[in-house]
């Protein structure tokens, strides 16, 4: 086995991990409602913590190095709020009437459950996509410092493995509280973990020539933008829908935490 095709299972075996989460997820009742609750907050928590204190920065750098430091940080915040611009616009073109947060599951008038599993879906969905964009220039990242050597492999990708599991868990747990299919909730994942391979490869055969600081910043910051309407927009007040206020903060705090953790050891 070359050093190329080494380089790239362990880059899989990374984006794949995110199963892990899933299958964390799909072990737990579909009637757990604190475990909804505390999930959906736990995604927002990573979502947040990754945006704010990997993502932003690394576009930062990115466009630093491309731009220089004044210009740097105009195109970042630029970046950043043109992504949340850009959610909210597609928020108010194409789901204008999925923003009623203000029920739960506490019932209706007519003594139903008020679970929306289209909500649900819809942000099982954006997290996934969202994700599967960070997973990219990720997997190249991955690709390149495997074939350094395994000194350096190893360590990158234990710490992506163990950063990717509470990734994993975002992106199914809604998905699965939506549709009630492990399957489902699982395949999702599955798409966004096949991200961090899908970048190496077409990164190293493909977009080398063409991806300088100036691109990977802009994408990055528009990323963390997104994230950040997500989990401020969609989970949070999901989160604390579906559950109760408490659950939704200790899931938050506690996404922060082990996302916290996870950069540590990068």
């Amino acid at each position: 086995m070359n050093d190329y095709t080494l380089a790239f299972l362990l880059t899989v075996l990374a984006g794949l991990s995110m199963l892990i989460g899933s299958g964390i997820t799909v072990l737990t009742k579909l009637t757990n409602q604190k475990f909804l609750s505390v999930s959906l907050g736990f995604s927002a928590g990573v979502m947040i913590y990754l945006s704010m204190m990997e993502i932003l920065p690394e576009a930062r750098e990115y466009l630093d190095n491309a731009s220089g430091e004044l210009r740097g940080g105009i195109f970042t915040l630029a970046a950043f709020f043109g992504g949340i611009l850009l959610m909210w616009f597609l928020e108010a073109v194409i789901a204008p009437h999925g923003h009623d947060h203000g029920c739960g599951f506490h019932g209706s008038s007519h003594g139903q459950s008020i679970h929306d599993p289209s909500k649900l879906m819809r942000i099982g969905q954006l997290t996934a996509i969202a994700l599967a964009i960070h997973n990219f220039p990720e997997g190249l990242t991955t690709f390149v410092s495997a074939l350094q050597g395994m000194k350096i492999a190893i360590p990158v990708v234990v710490a992506i493995i163990i950063h990717n599991i509470p990734a994993g868990i975002s992106i199914s747990s809604p998905i699965y509280h939506a549709t009630g299919s492990r399957m489902k909730a699982i395949k999702y994942s599955f798409l966004s973990g096949l991200a961090e391979p899908a970048g190496a490869l077409a990164g190293w055969l493909i977009l080398v020539p063409f991806m300088s600081d100036l691109v990977f910043g802009f994408l990055y910051a528009g990323v963390a933008g997104v994230m950040i309407f997500m989990s401020f927009d969609e989970l949070l007040p999901s989160a604390r829908e579906y559950g109760n206020h408490k659950f939704s903060i200790y899931g938050l705090v506690l996404g922060m935490a082990v996302m916290a953790v996870s950069l540590l050891m990068l």
